[in-house]
């Protein structure tokens, strides 16, 4: 079957080849371009019109207005339209989100971004909606995951939205933005040493894995195939969901962080006004120590200690009434057996939690949402690859039934592999870096995963003194390879001696900014933007250069 047939009946895409209507989009856009360049006195031919991608890091809401403020300065310096691609990670795309719920957002960013300070500095999401949206989710889908909760709990605490709209509908709104790609990573693939791909990119077109060559359209990601053919339907996940998928930067946290994440689930779930509250803190007790028991078994530790804590516990709420305990003994010895064993008694007694206990707020969706937390699943979804015959791809993603997908900040905190694919053919990667810790992690890690998988990439070099105190603009060439243009958010320039200060008050965990600190950071970003103007120019010219001399 050929690849278009492919495309029009939504079955799996196997080829290192662009979705056609992206080939049909990039045609169109590098016209767009032209046009830019000729304004900016950039003459060139059409066929050297440069293909640019902006790349947005993860960071929470820091990155989510910091790629705002950094956009509208692009615009204001009539740099904007000469972005092919759009490209984000974690906090990053929750602010492309926004964005593309405009339609040619691009054309009047002014006006939209008025409309998003508007709104996420103003009220959050009523519990009661929140509520309603997660029970959607619940009884919507086959696989329920934390990045469920995750979405109505946490995402919408920042975005202040519950976003129902889906990612397909959007693409025939956008012939004058810049091509958007949202990216995750394949969490069971990333685990996978020897493995080559966990990264995975989804576009209004399609979903898949970058380097791997395997794409589903995106309204058919989450739907269950077998050898290429769909064989059970599945809703297409809306931008609410998608915004969690990508911005789960919990979902792969130490024991710290899952005890946090914990703590705010119960927080959240017990803070409703239900009129057995008097049985959260038995309950939250509860969940505490089967989370406990899971860490502690996966340590090779005895977690005779907690069985005992939850029995007890279990007890005083029964009232002490007979309960059926799993009662198999741990062999700590066959770690997989004790996986498995642990596995087995989390499922049993979530299911003895919902019918022992007909309080717990959301009755059998609570105790699912325990499950998932003891067993941190996150982004749970069919496997579009499975019983797929296709030597050109690992058989781990032809074996499993689902896979989970979680933030590529986990990972790596930027998006170069959605555009390092050879065939988008970039020629320059504006790369604007929020991350909190190394300005500089990120550049290094794409060009350290790019010398392993022979994909070509600038060397990257950074002066020592540089790390404590960077620079605005950083750019990095070789020799048939992209040049890639480094910014981090806070350096010298925007913020003098005072970089510390300024990361310690935009921290990636805390409450959401006030309208006044929204402000503020998008100006400190924009200044990279237009304190560079002409560096950006100077770059983008030696693009053009560069193509018309290949």
């Amino acid at each position: 079957m050929s690849a278009s047939k492919l495309q029009e009946s939504g079955e799996v895409r196997i080829a290192h080849t662009l979705h056609t209507k992206e080939d049909e989009f990039v045609f169109e856009r590098r016209k767009t371009v032209f046009q830019s360049l000729q304004e900016l006195k950039i003459y060139c031919s059409e066929d050297a019109v440069p293909n640019i991608a902006l790349l947005g890091s993860g960071g929470g809401q820091r990155a989510m207005v910091g790629l705002l403020g950094s956009l509208v300065q692009l615009d204001k310096a009539g740099l904007l339209d000469c972005i092919l691609y759009l490209s984000g990670v974690s906090g990053s795309t929750w602010c492309m989100a926004s964005l593309y719920q405009e339609p040619d957002w691009s054309t009047k960013l002014e006006t939209v971004k008025n409309k998003i300070i508007r709104r996420i500095s103003g009220p959050g999401v009523r519990w009661g909606n929140a509520l309603a949206k997660l029970k959607k989710y619940y009884y919507g889908k086959d696989h329920f995951s934390l990045t469920d909760v995750w979405a109505v709990m946490i995402v919408t605490e920042y975005v202040k939205e519950i976003d129902e709209c889906k990612l397909s509908d959007q693409w025939d709104q956008h012939n004058k933005d810049p091509f958007p790609i949202y990216t995750v990573i394949d969490k069971q693939y990333k685990q996978c040493k020897d493995e080559k791909d966990p990264w995975f990119e989804i576009s209004p077109l399609e979903a898949g894995y970058s380097l791997t060559g395997a794409f589903v359209e995106t309204s058919s990601f989450g739907s269950q195939f077998d050898n290429g053919s769909k064989k059970k339907l599945q809703d297409e996940m809306d931008m609410l969901y998608l915004q969690a998928l990508c911005g789960s930067v919990l979902a792969d946290g130490d024991e710290i962080r899952k005890f946090l994440c914990v703590f705010m689930f119960v927080h959240y779930v017990f803070s409703s006004k239900d009129p057995n509250a008097s049985h959260a803190e038995n309950s939250y007790q509860v969940l505490m120590d089967l989370v406990n028991m899971n860490l502690t078994v996966l340590n090779g530790k005895d977690p005779s200690a907690l069985d005992q804590s939850i029995r007890k516990t279990l007890n005083e709420l029964s009232g002490g009434k007979h309960m059926d305990f799993p009662t198999e003994k741990l062999n700590l010895t066959d770690k997989q057996a004790a996986k498995l064993c642990i596995k087995q008694y989390t499922k049993d007694m979530c299911h003895n939690l919902r019918s022992w206990f007909s309080f717990w707020p959301f009755g059998r969706l609570n105790c699912l949402i325990c499950r998932c937390m003891v067993q941190w699943i996150w982004g749970r979804k069919y496997d579009f690859l499975q019983n797929m015959n296709d030597e050109s791809i690992p058989s781990t993603l032809l074996k499993s039934e689902t896979r989970d997908y979680e933030d590529t900040g986990l990972f790596m905190n930027s998006p170069y592999f959605s555009v390092l694919r050879k065939e988008r053919n970039i020629d320059l990667i504006i790369s604007l870096d929020f991350s909190d810790g190394d300005p500089f992690m990120t550049v290094r890690e794409a060009a350290e995963m790019c010398e392993k998988l022979k994909i070509p990439f600038p060397e990257v070099n950074i002066p020592s003194e540089d790390v404590e105190k960077p620079k605005d603009f950083y750019v990095f060439k070789g020799t048939n390879t992209p040049t890639v243009i480094h910014i981090p958010l806070f350096n010298v320039v925007n913020c003098g001696d005072d970089i510390e200060t300024w990361s310690n008050k935009y921290r990636t965990f805390q409450v959401p900014y006030s309208a006044e600190m929204i402000t503020e950071l998008m100006e400190v970003a924009g200044k990279n933007i237009s304190n560079n103007r002409e560096k950006l120019l100077e770059q983008i010219g030696a693009a053009v250069r560069q193509k018309g001399h290949n």
